[in-house]
């Protein structure tokens, strides 16, 4: 492997479409961070980088334009990480730092399959085909208690539509994320949530990915669901999460909100969802 002086220029570098995957790990403090992986997604045709940080039992996604992952990467480094995994489509490097602060880059080319074609390739035009907003394969605490993955992250069999469903009701999030408040706590209510697997979904994107200070209530009729939910949201540490019993029609707990959401409501269940938005 050929070793890298200026490594922070050659990380900048690596900050583009042919990066595939980083794993930052060998963490001097857990409790900010255990690990983080770093990928390229694409977000209404503009290249990102969604970060995933793993801190104990939790797991953590935003997404950062290349200016703003750059010193984010490079502070990490420095402070946090001792070691750096870089996977490209036709490379592939790591980043060690010793104890006394030294950086070393070493960075080879990927082995090549017949027709020297990358092996990695293929890989790539994979994660950008899928474009989930909650990628396959990295566990999201609220899906895996919620039963739609293992505690390793793959998707269940049997719950795979329910994971399709969860990341396309994200993306009508996401394309009404700019009519939200950005000086304030923005309110949502879920009429109906049932099992409220987009009632998680709701919280986790805007709170966990975005970073915005939200506060949800979910409502639904049926006691047993409720008490459920509420556990969850609690052992999860969503705290502006909770989940009420009660009817849509009269509900009364609060006179505003900057969103409402209603789905699969059953018979007057959406008329009165809609009266109250």
């Amino acid at each position: 492997m050929e070793e890298q002086q200026n490594w922070k220029e050659t990380l900048r570098q690596m900050l583009n479409d042919d990066l595939i995957q980083m794993t930052l790990s060998g963490s001097k403090d857990a409790d900010r961070a255990g690990k983080v992986k770093i990928r390229p997604v694409l977000l209404k045709g503009e290249l990102m980088f969604q970060e995933t940080l793993y801190r104990g039992t939790q797991v953590f996604h935003k997404n950062f334009t290349t200016q703003e992952m750059f010193p984010r990467l490079t502070e990490y480094m420095e402070i946090l990480f001792r070691q750096a995994q870089i996977q490209g489509t036709d490379y592939e490097a790591v980043i060690l730092v010793s104890r006394k602060g030294k950086v070393t880059v070493k960075k080879k080319k990927a082995a090549m399959e017949s027709g020297n074609t990358p092996k990695r390739q293929q890989t790539l035009s994979h994660n950008r085909t899928k474009k989930y907003i909650l990628p396959e394969g990295e566990p999201v605490d609220f899906l895996v208690g919620l039963g739609v993955q293992t505690p390793d992250g793959k998707v269940i069999s049997a719950k795979y539509d329910k994971f399709r469903q969860i990341n396309r009701y994200l993306e009508f999030v996401e394309d009404v994320l700019d009519k939200l408040p950005k000086d304030r706590r923005i309110r949502i209510i879920d009429f109906g949530c049932g099992k409220s697997y987009l009632t998680f979904a709701l919280y986790y994107y805007l709170h966990q990915i975005q970073g915005r200070e939200i506060s949800v209530t979910g409502l639904d009729l049926k006691e047993d669901v409720i008490l459920h939910c509420n556990r969850l949201a609690e052992e999860l540490h969503y705290d502006q999460l909770h989940f009420e019993q009660g009817d849509i029609n009269g509900y009364k707990g609060t006179d505003a909100v900057d969103m409402v959401v209603s789905l699969h409501a059953c018979d007057t269940a959406t008329d009165y969802a809609l009266e109250k938005a």
